[in-house]
């Protein structure tokens, strides 16, 4: 099982490159909060990434109340969780509002020259829309802001050449290179995710941190691969090959949360997700998350999401989400 592509599918990730920036210093603008775009984007989208890839020059970018950070040819920005953010030649200018900039219009892409007559920077820009309606643990563990080297990475020249191949089709309007930019924007943020995670430090706790340990690694995948088993620590530990205690003790200290605590809010994100999507009664998709009785099931999802799994179904999944993380629940 591959773990990152499973949590990945349960965030019903969709994506499309939109802007194709000839940017000139001296040049700054403000792209407002991920709400804001996907109205412009991807109506109705519960959350909105955005991605700038640099393809030539340089650039700077800044969230509220965080460092700025600067990216190089070959970079990509990522704002995962769709904050308001500053980007620029330098972010000593005034930064007037993207809707002066362009005018972002799905599905097109868009194709400016910005700025001054200073150095140039070239920006491909893409937005990500993915369901955020229950606790995910791949967005709970990513920052508001961070860089990825795409030429550093393995896929990074044949991505690149992805982007630069969707920017031609676009300008000559061939038939169908709107699926294939999608596609190709989908494949760039899973590469940059790839990327952050194998670029952060050995000490960091987390969920992400969890998915380089060997122990860990293979735990998750256990869990992913068959959630509706009845697992536990024992039997995960058998076959991984090592004590109860050191797997205990490892999954704890870097995920969060003790391994059996992660399977059953992981049961429930699944089952939300089947909800979501209408699949089959609620006895069913109790049986296909791991519990032997509808009522169980009734109790565990009440307890995590604060409404019935009927309410969230007939609500839309609209429900109060009381947190974004993994962290510990009974499954009594």
């Amino acid at each position: 099982m591959d773990v990152l592509s499973d949590v990945l599918r349960t965030i019903r990730l969709e994506g499309a490159l939109f802007l194709n920036g000839d940017m000139h210093a001296p040049w700054c603008f403000k792209v407002p909060k991920g709400a804001h775009m996907a109205q412009l984007l991807r109506p109705g989208a519960q959350r909105l990434a955005i991605c700038h890839l640099v393809l030539q020059g340089e650039c700077w970018a800044q969230v509220d109340g965080a460092e700025p950070i600067r990216a190089h040819a070959g970079e990509v920005i990522a704002v995962p969780h769709g904050d308001s953010h500053v980007l620029g030649s330098g972010l000593q200018h005034a930064a007037v509002d993207v809707a002066h900039v362009v005018n972002p219009r799905a599905p097109e892409l868009e194709r400016i020259r910005y700025g001054g007559n200073g150095d140039r920077t070239v920006l491909v820009c893409s937005w990500f829309a993915y369901e955020g309606d229950a606790p995910n643990p791949l967005m709970a563990n990513i920052p508001r802001l961070f860089t990825t080297s795409l030429r550093s990475r393995p896929a990074g020249l044949w991505i690149e050449q992805s982007v630069n191949f969707v920017l031609g089709e676009a300008a000559s309007h061939t038939p169908g290179s709107e699926m294939v930019a999608a596609k190709v924007a989908e494949v760039l943020f899973a590469e940059v995710l790839r990327g952050y995670i194998e670029s952060m430090p050995a000490n960091n706790p987390g969920w992400l941190a969890g998915l380089r340990d060997p122990h860990v690694s293979r735990c998750l995948a256990l869990m992913h691969a068959e959630p509706a088993r009845n697992w536990t620590v024992d039997a995960l530990a058998q076959e991984i090959h090592v004590s109860r205690s050191v797997l205990a003790d490892r999954f704890a200290e870097l995920v969060g949360a003790p391994p059996m605590h992660y399977l059953a809010r992981w049961r429930m994100i699944l089952a939300a997700g089947m909800l979501r999507k209408d699949q089959g009664n609620l006895a069913r998709i109790a049986e296909g998350v791991g519990y032997e009785s509808e009522a169980a099931f009734n109790r565990a999802f009440k307890r995590e999401y604060g409404v019935s799994p009927g309410a969230w179904r007939q609500n839309g999944a609209r429900a109060l989400v009381p947190s974004t993380g993994i962290e510990p629940v009974s499954e009594s």
